[in-house]
């Protein structure tokens, strides 16, 4: 009796314990295991990710910059797949059964490193144009496994302004852990306005659950739509570009290498942003995006280099200009201040050459003629000035008044890669010289050169400072989002002061305005523009890899500025050869409309030249 009261005692624990253990499987197949969840989900519905159109962007006077065309991912669920006739997928996506090869390879390592699942949609072929979706969409039910996903590329409405654009990528895993709106396959801005403006013109991803058949083929709305999200069309962006003088200036610059920046003195906004060799912005959408760039990048002549914002140069005799503001300022000198020139400056065994013009000079002259004595007597007035205790203090002194012009740091424009130029300071040069120095050491800084380093943005912003009369506002190529001031950041609308009295710009801005209107000569002259009161300052900064730089900045008209302007082109010598007939050339334009028939000649000129050596490309 024992022995069958044991018997049944075992038989009921087995079947308790066999229970318990078909419990825990099911909660572990209906719980904790998802694949059983995805595979029964996948077998009768999916969810298709809805992106949005990004914002379209506009120019200044409302046209159409940038805008979106349609592309489809083809995407794929690995665990879906099932054996079919490659040969006949291969000819629907217009590929080569070796490239499906290297893509199903591709989708297998990324399987392997977790990088996709088994269960959920991946990217499998991306961005196939509308035209090869049309051929695949009549065979894809073929294809069990597969599907296909709309987005939008980039469409561009002019070949211009590519370094102001900027590009669009795949994010990166680092975007992805700093931003939960994306996953991997997203796709962002990288550079330029896209970069920086990014949340304004990404919009917002909706989804759509749609059930599915055996065959992967989409059968409507799952529960009529109720599961379903919408996507936000990303908000359009009007920028402070003109357009047509971007192109304009694009032209003049052909076979050159170097900068222009456009800015509207009392707004602070870009008018043009000329990067040179510069490339078409439709190199860099689509799927030959990678190739191109990788031969942009191997380029020898960087055309990916955003020179107005990352290129360093010396100043040169631009830079005379700042010199005398500080001069004034800080007493030193006055515009009746005079200096004699002996083709140079020359004294305890050194010397600063300069060319040949009439002498004595007082302050407006000497930049009318840009003569290199009168400010290496100016700059070491500045740094010997008895009214401070050491000439450390001195050169502090100046550097401040060169961070108040907005130098030596970023200026904060709305770009991520704009670099901060480089204004020594006292200890710089106590850790070069150990301790001991004085003007005459930095005496070249007086005239632009030594180890003075600035962007063409800094210049072109100076400018704006000077023609304003001691105030700018930082630099921007934002205008409005959505036809709304609102969105434009604050620190644009903020006004910087320089640290200059007003009255001390009138004798500087006559100096400049005698260097191309001066009866006796100037060193401008070839800027000269028919009505239009033009003031500006050469500059030649020396290169020692070859011929000198070109340098030109200006602004007009004289009083309330509508164009500041600096043109900088690398090994093309003299100021006025290449740099101030550019410079005026766009000013004329912009001002204008168009360009005086007895100039055509002069924009020829520019249009020809040649300084690459190789064959002129025009329109």
């Amino acid at each position: 009796m024992d022995a069958i009261n044991n018997r049944s005692i075992l038989i009921r624990g087995l079947i308790v314990l066999i229970g318990i253990i078909f419990l825990i499987k099911l909660y572990s197949i209906q719980v904790r295991d998802s694949s059983y969840k995805f595979s029964a989900e996948s077998n009768t519905q999916r969810v298709v990710i809805q992106y949005p159109s990004r914002g379209l962007i506009f120019d200044r006077q409302g046209k159409l910059l940038v805008s979106n065309q349609a592309v489809y991912d083809i995407m794929v669920v690995p665990r879906e797949i099932e054996p079919f006739d490659t040969i006949d997928f291969a000819f629907a996506l217009g590929i080569t059964v070796d490239e499906l090869k290297w893509y199903f390879d591709e989708m297998h390592r990324n399987l392997k490193k977790n990088k996709i699942s088994s269960y959920r949609p991946s990217v499998f072929i991306k961005q196939v144009s509308s035209l090869q979706y049309g051929i695949l969409q009549e065979k894809l039910y073929k294809f069990k496994g597969f599907f296909v996903q709309r987005r939008t590329l980039r469409m561009y409405e002019y070949p211009n302004a590519a370094h102001i654009f900027g590009y669009i990528n795949e994010v990166s895993e680092k975007m992805i852990k700093n931003d939960s709106y994306y996953v991997q396959g997203d796709y962002a801005g990288i550079t330029g306005i896209e970069e920086t403006y990014e949340t304004i013109l990404r919009g917002k991803k909706g989804a759509k659950v749609v059930l599915v058949d055996v065959h992967g083929r989409e059968k409507g709305a799952f529960r009529n739509g109720r599961y379903d999200t919408a996507a936000v069309v990303g908000q359009n962006i009007t920028l402070t570009l003109d357009i047509e003088l971007q192109q304009y200036g694009e032209k003049l610059m052909c076979n050159k290498i170097g900068s222009i920046v456009a800015i509207e003195p009392a707004t602070g906004e870009i008018l043009a942003l000329v990067s040179s060799p510069a490339y078409n912005p439709s190199l860099l959408i689509g799927r030959v995006r990678s190739d191109n760039y990788q031969k942009l990048s191997e380029d020898s002549l960087k055309p990916l280099f955003n020179r107005p914002l990352q290129a360093l140069y010396p100043p040169g005799s631009t830079f005379k200009l700042l010199n005398a503001l500080i001069g004034l300022q800080e007493g030193v000198i006055s515009e009746q201040f005079e200096v004699s020139c002996f083709m140079g400056y020359h004294g305890g065994g050194w010397s600063v050459g300069c060319h040949s013009h009439k002498s004595p000079l007082k302050l407006a002259p000497s930049i009318q003629h840009s003569c290199n004595a009168y400010y290496t007597v100016v700059f070491r007035k500045i740094l010997d000035n008895p009214e401070y205790s050491s000439i450390k203090e001195a050169f502090d002194k100046w550097k401040t008044y060169l961070v108040d012009f907005g130098l030596g740091y970023k200026l904060g424009v709305d770009f991520s890669n704009e670099n901060r130029g480089f204004v020594p300071n006292s200890a710089y040069y106590n850790k070069v010289y150990n301790n001991v120095w004085n003007s005459v050491t930095v005496r070249s800084l007086g005239i632009g050169q030594g180890e003075l380093l600035l962007t063409p943005l800094q210049m072109a912003n100076m400018c704006a400072a000077i023609g304003n009369r001691g105030f700018y506002y930082t630099p921007h190529i934002l205008k409005d989002v959505n036809n709304k001031k609102e969105y434009v950041p604050k620190q644009y609308k903020t006004k910087h002061d320089t640290g200059i009295d007003t009255t001390y710009f009138n004798p500087v801005i006559e100096g400049m305005e005698l260097a191309i209107w001066g009866t006796d000569g100037g060193t401008a002259r070839v800027a000269q523009i028919k009505d239009i009161s033009i003031c500006g300052k050469t500059g030649t900064a020396e290169n020692p890899h070859g011929e000198d730089h070109s340098i030109f900045i200006a602004f007009a008209p004289k009083y309330n500025p509508k164009i500041a302007i600096a043109v900088y082109v690398e090994n093309a010598g003299f100021g006025s050869t290449y740099a101030a007939p550019i410079a005026s050339l766009l000013v004329e334009r912009y001002l204008k409309g168009g360009v005086n028939p007895n100039r055509k000649y002069l924009e020829e000129r520019m249009y020809n030249a040649n300084l690459l050596n190789v064959t002129p490309k025009r329109d």
